[in-house]
C-alpha cells in the first residue's frame, strides 16, 4: 500500500506504509507507534474471526453455539471491542471452524 507524500521528493510522490508510519507514529519500539501495531493486532484477529465466519457461511450466532459462547460475544470480538483470549480463540477456530490455531512470533 502506498500513500501520497507530502514531502517535495522529486524522486517518488509515493511513500510505504512503513515510511507513513515511522513519520507520524516514530519507528518501531516507540510508544506510539507499539500502541498503534497493538491495535492492528486485535483489529486484525477479528476481522480474521469475521471473514472465517463467513466463509464457512455461519451466522455470528450459529457459530458462538458452536464453540460454547454468545452472539454478542463473537459480535464484540469481530467488531474489536473485546480482546480474546488464546484458548476462547482455540475453540472458535477448532468447535467453531474445524480448523486448526497456529501462532508464531516473530523477533
Amino acid at each position: 500500500m502506498k500513500l501520497k507524500s507530502k514531502t517535495k521528493n522529486k524522486k517518488s510522490k509515493y511513500k510505504t506504509l512503513n515510511q507513513f508510519k515511522n513519520e507520524h507514529y516514530g519507528k518501531r519500539g516507540s510508544p506510539k507507534r507499539d500502541e498503534l501495531e497493538s491495535g492492528y493486532e486485535a483489529f486484525k484477529i477479528g476481522a480474521l474471526i469475521h471473514e472465517a465466519r463467513l466463509e464457512k457461511g455461519l451466522t455470528q450466532e450459529e457459530l458462538a453455539e458452536k464453540c460454547g459462547t454468545t452472539k454478542s460475544y463473537i459480535s464484540k470480538l469481530e467488531n474489536n471491542i473485546k480482546e480474546v483470549r488464546i484458548s476462547t480463540l482455540q475453540k472458535i477456530v477448532e468447535l467453531g471452524f474445524g480448523g486448526h490455531l497456529l501462532l508464531s512470533i516473530k523477533l
